[in-house]
């Protein structure tokens, strides 16, 4: 059958161009947005997502936080590696724990018979939000870890030791460096303390809190932050503990960053560098496979084949310093050399980066993760940030040139990435320097003059 078709009149070729256009300008907007649609990016954060602590609770926190009365030898607090000025870090890859003396960079490992005999074993983790409900580990091989298994919360290495009452996971995760003789314990027959810790961790918090309690400026604050306590007699290590992790959850909460802001709806908060970025790290790259949920971390454990330097944090029997990460804890062969996945808002803030800091730059964390053998392999030295420690030198990276262990390092890579150029690396970083807050600098609360034990503040 033929069919003629007449010529549409001059009214009806507009009306046509018109559909057309309007058709091809929808097309050419769903083409446009799609990409950014189809991110699954995370809910933004509110206040409810987050512990509230008590007032009274979180300015003693400060306190005690900055008080070098917590250590073996009355030398060293928790803000020593985790300070404002560096942001709740230390700013560098292992820090000098107990025996040093001053901050950064520019902390030493002592004098005399006081002098360190190794650095602490892995990079100081920031304390950025790890107030949040959700918040499952702690520290970086996930000892701490929110559990009913022994009846008091946590499952740690304190086992059913561990006293009842805390808080928090974070709470929970106060108590360790306190028994930790490189980090604020010292060594055994320096102090009573020290000589605890030898014993065990829970040996250390009754004879903590007993110096507390016998600081009688102190007395009163916990008396008024805590219904429980009447009297000094009444201050155990639960609510030390629960006042710093007050503290540490109050004063680092802080999630109003450019991102944040996008994702309360705000479309221009991110530059276009940024935007891009997002898409790679929410899209074709694939970084939200484990940096994914509120926090940006699934708080899963991955081995990224970090080159390793430094002591090690040496199991058991085991001939070589090194660090096997999350199978000295799990048991499971499958978890060597494997660590938590960090939560990443002001990640730009904390350098350097992973769990023994060998990454200088978020740049180079980023490279890291597109090829961590090649990193591996071409690692250097001169990019782990380290106070000098002349008689530390020698064993330094030793572990590092274990040609052996390294390669052992190498063979456990959880992640495989695409490539990408070096201009979407350059938007990655965009992205996640986009994670910082606009008031992160701006703490609420700081660093106090003086402590009620009258010792110096750092």
């Amino acid at each position: 059958m033929n069919v003629t078709l007449g010529k549409a009149s001059s009214g009806e070729e507009c009306r046509v161009i018109s559909v057309r256009a309007k058709l091809y300008a929808c097309l050419l907007s769903v083409t446009m947005v799609a990409p950014a649609m189809a991110l699954d990016l995370p809910d933004p954060l509110t206040l409810d997502d987050f512990i509230r602590f008590e007032p009274a609770q979180v300015q003693l926190g400060q306190l005690l936080f900055y008080d070098k009365i917590l250590s073996g030898n009355q030398n060293i607090a928790c803000a020593t590696c985790h300070h404002h000025d560096f942001n709740g870090a230390d700013g560098v890859s292992l820090g000098i724990g107990e025996g040093g003396v001053g901050l950064g960079m520019h902390r030493s490992g002592g004098t005399g018979a006081d002098r360190i005999l190794e650095r602490v074993p892995r990079n100081a983790p920031a304390l950025w939000n790890l107030g949040h409900r959700d918040v499952r580990f702690m520290f970086l091989d996930g000892r701490v870890e929110v559990s009913d298994d022994f009846g008091n919360g946590f499952r740690t290495p304190a086992w059913i030791f561990l006293p009842k009452g805390l808080n928090s996971a974070l709470a929970a995760q106060v108590l360790f460096p306190m028994a930790s003789e490189t980090e604020m314990a010292g060594q055994p027959g320096e102090n009573l303390i020290a000589g605890a810790a030898y014993e065990g961790a829970h040996y250390v918090w009754p004879l903590i809190a007993e110096r507390v309690r016998n600081v009688d400026a102190y007395v009163p604050m916990f008396i008024d932050a805590f219904d429980n306590v009447n009297e000094a007699s009444d201050i155990t290590i639960v609510e030390i503990a629960n006042a710093i992790a007050a503290f540490e959850g109050t004063e680092y909460r802080n999630f109003d960053s450019p991102f944040d802001k996008y994702l309360e709806g705000d479309e221009t908060a991110l530059n276009d560098a940024q935007k891009r970025g997002m898409e790679l790290f929410y899209g074709k790259v694939g970084c939200s496979n484990c940096h994914a949920g509120p926090m940006l971390s699934n708080q899963s454990f991955q081995a990224l084949a970090l080159p390793p330097f430094g002591p090690g944090r040496t199991l058991l029997n085991d001939p070589i310093a090194r660090d096997v990460g999350r199978m000295a804890v799990s048991d499971v062969p499958e978890d060597a050399y494997r660590f938590r996945v960090p939560f990443l808002r002001n990640v730009a803030l904390t350098a350097p980066y992973g769990h023994d800091g060998a990454m200088p730059t978020l740049e180079a964390m980023v490279r890291h993760h597109l090829k961590p053998r090649e990193s591996n392999v071409e690692w250097r030295a001169e990019m782990a940030i380290l106070p000098p420690v002349p008689w530390l030198a020698s064993s330094d990276f030793a572990l590092c040139d274990n040609v052996a262990e390294n390669d052992r390092v190498r063979s456990r890579v959880d992640i495989d990435l695409p490539s990408v150029t070096d201009a979407e690396i350059a938007d990655i970083v965009a992205f996640l320097n986009a994670l910082t807050g606009e008031t992160a600098l701006q703490r609420p609360m700081g660093r106090p003059d003086t402590v009620p034990s009258g010792l110096p503040v750092d």
